[in-house]
């Protein structure tokens, strides 16, 4: 099956939620709290409305961490998982660390991805065995064997929280930063080398960058070190490792060993 009307539904859909996005101002934004203690703005809801609108057909379900969820989507074989805005404490904040991120699932393995981070001017899109693009110029994960001197991502929250302090004498640089979505995004651009944390996350946050990271040649396990199937029942998977498979397994071997 190609999936190139899924990829056009994508592109649109991203063009959409950054044209609405432009009645908001980041940094500039109230915000409500959630039940779970998470912040969700007017933006996050509008997104949502507009990318359902756009992206869902008959037959398809929708798993949004903006939308209730609805389990008739665990019927559907093809399902969007989506997150309208991954890192809204940075879009609240004014750091342009935040993006828009549209998986799409076919029996549970992730098909076609975009993200977009407005703020950034970036946008990275995906499709299975036809690698991915950065602003429609092809782009892969980094080739970088070894922890030494690597490039990590790090939520910025669980920096703050001192969860990387176990990590602060590896030989890799330490890089806070929003949004894991985003962050998926720029190790499968080969923009940082590496990513991973321990700490739990919802489907909506990582199925599109897990695409473009498999896509763009890269390995992406879970916390048991196992490849996800997405559309479960519960969408809460443990944690999540990103980058080529040497670097990966040097962090294996090396550093969480000696954790």
């Amino acid at each position: 099956m190609g999936y190139a009307d899924v990829l056009k539904r994508i592109e649109a859909a991203l063009e959409a939620a950054q044209e609405a996005l432009q009645d908001f101002t980041s940094g500039r934004i109230q915000a409500a709290l959630k039940d779970g203690g998470d912040p969700v703005t007017e933006a996050d809801t509008r997104l949502d409305s507009i990318l359902k609108s756009r992206l869902l057909r008959s037959g398809e379900g929708w798993l949004s961490e903006e939308t209730q969820d609805d389990r008739s989507r665990l019927k559907q074989n093809c399902v969007w998982i989506v997150d309208p805005l991954d890192g809204t404490r940075e879009f609240i904040q004014g750091i342009p660390e935040w993006c828009i991120s549209i998986a799409y699932v076919v029996d549970g393995c992730p098909q076609a991805a975009g993200i977009c981070n407005p703020a950034a001017g970036q946008t990275f899109l995906g499709v299975r065995g036809q690698g991915i693009t950065l602003n429609g110029k092809p782009a892969a994960v980094s080739q970088k064997q070894d922890l030494n001197g690597a490039a990590v991502s790090a939520s910025r929250s669980e920096v703050n929280r001192g969860q990387w302090k176990p990590f602060e004498n590896a030989p890799f640089r330490i890089i806070p930063m929003g949004s894991v979505a985003y962050k998926l995004a720029r190790v499968a651009a080969g923009l940082e080398d590496m990513t991973f944390t321990l700490v739990a996350k919802n489907e909506w946050d990582v199925a599109a960058g897990w695409l473009l990271v498999e896509a763009a040649g890269g390995i992406i396990l879970d916390k048991n070190r196992r490849i996800r199937r997405f559309n479960q029942p519960n969408p809460l998977l443990d944690g999540l490792f990103a980058g080529n498979a040497a670097i990966l397994q040097h962090l294996f071997n090396t550093t969480l060993q000696q954790q």
